[in-house]
């Protein structure tokens, strides 16, 4: 009996061992076993030098393949070969097509049904050299840079251009780095860029912002064109240097600092001033119109005013308040960007017409206006007597009339505010006092004579502008008849008719009543009107 079961066990073993060669001989020999991928690359049925050559053109492809870095608009480049790449793990093909063809009888059965139930997936596996990936890496930090602050010009077509305003770089080496190791992970072949990683650092004044000043806030106009040429040379040259000023909000801004120094070097010219009670030649005549229509715009812009100064006389080209006056160490006219939007300056100077125009982000209601009124509270007639200069580098007979009287009085400027066209608020913006000043003349005084110039000084003592008229007729005469009795007689084919009264002369340009060409002057200080 015991016999008989042991029998059968044996012929059981015979059925599965046969079971097993059946199922093993349903595999080729000598190639890969079903359910084995190399990567997404199914390899089975391959022998192992088709799996090679497979894998070995996988690594080609990825070593000749493109890396690059993109950092901002630039980047660097470079193979993986020629970062170091190489085929780790090259065991990798004998390794799989050993699975299911060696070993026992039962361990390559097993291997075979966890096959056929799951397949098997295997990587190839790379290095790279470290110093050349990092060296790699590190050559994007050419590429740091500050951030640039946006600029705004107006162009030839008179509309506000942009530019700039692009953020700061500084390459993150190892984050930059783990991210070119990670791709290498993925082992995907072909050209690729990948972004480094940056610290940015955005500029205060970014395109986007400055792209949305396209509102006209403020802008006033003054007419110059009676100008002498060198007063004219002065507001255009100190317009020019204004023109294209950008101010941040909370930014203030001095027009003396920006108009500075009054010198030839800064491109000014000498004009008629007016210095101590009497005109004189200064550089930068003419540069308070320049001020004063950057006041009336800011006025309108309704930008905060923290220093303004009238003249100490009127001038004509604005009403009585809506001037600002600078001189260089004593007044100047400084305003801050008080919205919460940069706002852009533009000026213009060109055949006798000045203009300010301020450019920003219009927030103020569309049903709202404002106005500008200037109110005389009292006057002052002008000095009824005149005021008499010597000139000590003209000939007697030299008398010039420098400048007109000027009409004294004090003002007031208000704002008023509309809505939807009521006016439901009025608020005073300043106050100004302009002094009275007399009829300014100016008197040779050179003469041998001495009794004659002792007359005209003590007439110029006294301002008896008549008796100095009387003076320079007599005194020629009398200088005359001495030279012809000591000169032989002239034929005279063309005789000019004696004068017993000399005219006035008037200068070749505007004379100063009114504030063309001259400089005010307060305690002996020049102020560049």
């Amino acid at each position: 009996m015991r016999r008989k079961i042991l029998s059968g066990v044996w012929a059981a073993l015979a059925v599965s061992a046969g079971c097993l060669c059946l199922s093993y001989a349903a595999e080729q020999p000598g190639v890969i076993s079903s359910g084995v991928f190399i990567g997404e690359q199914d390899v089975s049925g391959m022998t192992v030098e088709e799996a090679q050559a497979y894998v070995k053109g996988e690594v080609k492809a990825l070593s000749d393949s493109v890396i690059t870095i993109q950092m901002g608009e630039d980047q660097v480049s470079a193979t993986w070969k020629e970062l170091g790449l190489k085929w780790k793990n090259t065991d990798l093909v004998d390794e799989v097509s050993q699975i299911g063809t060696t070993g026992n009888i039962i361990r390559r059965y097993k291997e075979q049904k966890d096959l056929q139930n799951q397949s098997s997936r295997y990587e190839i596996e790379y290095t790279l050299d470290e110093a050349a990936e990092e060296a790699f890496v590190d050559s994007c930090e050419a590429f740091n840079s500050e951030p640039v602050e946006g600029t705004a010009y107006m162009g030839d077509d008179g509309m506000l251009h942009v530019e700039g305003g692009t953020d700061g770089l500084t390459l993150d080496a190892d984050a930059t780095l783990a991210a070119l190791k990670q791709h290498l992970e993925s082992r995907e072949a072909g050209d690729v860029v990948i972004e480094a990683t940056v610290e940015r650092v955005s500029p205060v004044v970014t395109a986007e912002m400055l792209s949305k000043m396209t509102d006209v806030l403020g802008s006033a106009t003054t007419d110059y064109s009676a100008s002498a040429w060198g007063r004219a040379k002065n507001v255009e040259n100190g317009t020019s240097r204004i023109n294209g000023t950008l101010l941040l909000p909370g930014e203030s801004f001095s027009v003396t600092d920006a108009v500075t120094p009054f010198t030839a070097e800064n491109g000014y010219e000498l004009a008629p001033s007016y210095e101590s009670g009497q005109v004189v030649d200064s550089y930068g005549g003419g540069i308070c119109q320049v001020s004063t229509t950057l006041y009336n715009a800011v006025l309108k812009a309704e930008l905060q005013v923290d220093a303004r100064s009238n003249h100490t006389m009127l001038v004509n080209y604005v009403d009585p308040s809506k001037d600002a006056a600078i001189a260089e160490g004593l007044m100047d006219f400084v305003f801050t960007n008080s919205l919460e939007y940069p706002i852009f300056i533009a000026g213009s100077a060109y055949y006798g017409t000045l203009n300010f125009t301020i450019f920003g982000v219009e927030t103020r209601p569309s049903n709202r206006s404002i106005e500008f009124v200037s109110e005389t509270t009292s006057q002052t007639d002008p000095a009824t007597n005149i005021k008499l200069v010597a000139k000590t580098d003209q000939n007697v007979g030299y008398l010039y009339q420098a400048q007109s009287p000027h009409q004294g009085l004090t003002a007031v400027l208000w704002k008023n505010i509309y809505v939807d066209g009521v006016l439901t608020d009025t608020i005073q913006v300043n106050s100004s006092n302009y002094l009275a000043s007399p009829a300014i003349y100016e008197v040779g005084v050179v003469t041998d004579n001495q009794a004659l110039s002792s007359a005209i000084y003590t007439a110029i003592g006294q301002n008896d502008l008549q008796q100095v008229q009387t003076l320079i007729a007599t005194g020629l005469q009398t200088e005359t008849q001495a030279t012809e009795a000591t000169e032989a007689p002239q034929p005279q084919t063309d005789p000019v008719q004696q004068q017993t009264d000399p005219p006035v002369q008037t200068p070749d340009q505007t004379l100063p009543d009114g504030g063309q060409n001259y400089v005010d002057g307060v305690d002996g200080e020049i102020l560049v009107e």
